[in-house]
């Protein structure tokens, strides 16, 4: 006996229900679209290939789900929104942070041998770096990702010197890193109006190529996109990132009230953590009309330097960011019912392992701390004594497990208790924050101002002994 389900997909309701096939003379669950072409959208979106093929697992049965399904309700449910059995799942929106393009520069123009003329050079392929610009819409504007430069104008007898092919310019944003295919790094783009050449031009017709056009450079880039700014909010998930940033700014992230949303049997899925799979800016803005950029970053869970949970697409965002913010609950965390419990002392331990074990010059960063959710019962009680843990976190070690210590521990420079449901500490937040960016922009100044004195000495005493 099979249940129904009604799922919403681009605006489409797909309808799952028994149909009898003809192949196999049995009932079976079918997928039946209440729109046209509604059912092979629905199945695009969920990477299936055909919405007939329901007998072995790819479609969604709501009773006597095969194990296949299952999996696949863990790693969607998400980024999808379906109502089943009373529960409601959340939907994300897309975020593209990796992108793969071929992009080839423009074959020279033919020479004139009889009068020696010369063919223009091919076109080159840039990026530019703009403002505004997002990889999801070069996705969207170009859904072939090619990038093909003019080619040069043929000698003639009117112009010997052939004019060169148009360039071709690509608008990237910010923060962008050149990857061949390989993965080797050959670029970066990290301010407004920077350009790097992607594929260059090929020669035009010559004596020195007997009057041949040579062809373009040719190759697969990937643009890997790591957020530049200020301060990253880094924690787990339902710490309370995404509130704190709609407190100090005015970014408007998906906030969950939740940690976990579970399913009513017979389904028996895994719990869900409900939290933000997507980088979130805001600005912080204070009286004098100073601005600080605050990255909101999805959450970490443990194994996250290992890839895990999509630990390599989010931790690399952390690189960019000047200052880290670490956001810990102050009744600690735990990932599921079948995971261990982990209390606020472990929980900054845990994430200053992962970030050591993805980079370990990320531990080198300015840190702040903040304590949430105050406003709990028995909150001040466990903070006196995470207080007392951070302070001298050497008499503690020895009562946790050897894979949650990090070799080296990060020395915060505030520790701040907050409620981002009450607003407790948030203004001493923002002022922590501003402090220690101008502190850190201070002392770099003065290693700038040493480093030029000491030039100015060395070039004067070259110059005396000359």
């Amino acid at each position: 006996m099979f249940r129904w389900a009604d799922t919403s997909v681009h605006g489409t309701t797909h309808i799952c229900k028994p149909f009898f096939s003809s192949r196999n003379g049995r009932e079976m669950q079918g997928c039946k679209p209440s729109t046209p072409g509604a059912g092979r959208a629905a199945h695009a979106y969920r990477g299936l290939t055909s919405p007939r093929r329901c007998g072995d697992g790819d479609c969604w049965r709501l009773s006597r789900a095969p194990p296949a399904a299952r999996r696949a309700w863990g790693e969607a449910g998400a980024r999808s929104m379906v109502r089943c059995g009373g529960a409601l799942l959340r939907r994300y929106g897309n975020f593209i942070d990796d992108l793969r393009l071929y992009v080839r520069g423009g074959t020279g123009g033919m020479g004139y041998p009889r009068l020696g003329g010369e063919g223009g050079r091919g076109g080159d392929v840039w990026f530019v770096a703009q403002e505004g610009s997002t990889l999801k819409s070069i996705k969207a504007r170009y859904p072939q990702k090619r990038f093909v430069a003019g080619t040069g104008a043929n000698s003639s007898v009117k112009a010997l010197k052939g004019e060169k092919g148009k360039d071709c310019e690509v608008h990237v944003p910010p923060g962008i890193s050149v990857l061949d295919d390989d993965g080797k790094k050959i670029g970066e783009l990290n301010g407004a109006g920077e350009r790097f050449l992607a594929a260059r031009g090929g020669l035009g017709g010559s004596l020195a190529t007997n009057f041949l056009p040579c062809k373009g450079q040719r190759r697969i880039v990937h643009l890997d996109l790591k957020l530049i700014a200020d301060v990253g909010l880094v924690g787990f998930p339902n710490a309370g990132k995404s509130s704190l940033l709609s407190k100090i700014s005015q970014a408007k992230p998906e906030i969950a009230n939740y940690a976990f949303l579970f399913l009513s049997p017979p389904l028996f899925f895994p719990p869900i953590i409900v939290t933000t799979i997507q980088p979130e800016l805001g600005k912080i803005m204070y009286e004098d009309f100073k601005q600080i950029l605050v990255a909101d970053l999805p959450g970490l869970i443990e194994g996250a330097h290992q890839n895990k949970g999509r630990g390599h697409k989010f931790l690399k965002h952390v690189e960019r960011t000047k200052h880290l913010l670490l956001v810990v609950d102050i009744s600690g965390f735990q990932l599921s019912n079948k995971t261990q419990f982990r209390t606020a002392f472990e929980t900054v331990l845990l994430l200053t392992k992962e970030l050591e074990l993805y980079n370990e010059e990320l531990l080198t960063k300015p840190a702040l701390l903040a304590i949430n959710k105050m406003d709990l019962p028995c909150a001040k009680d466990n903070l006196n004594e995470l207080m007392k843990q951070l302070q001298n976190p050497e008499d503690f070690l020895h009562l946790l497990e050897e894979e949650v210590i990090p070799e080296n521990t990060v020395d915060f420079r505030e520790i701040i208790p907050i409620s981002t449901y009450t607003g407790e500490g948030i203004e001493e937040l923002k002022a922590c924050v501003r402090r220690s960016l101008d502190e850190e922009a201070e002392q770099e100044n003065e290693e700038y101002r040493k480093k030029k004195l000491l030039l100015l000495h060395t070039s004067g005493e070259q110059m005396n002994k000359g």
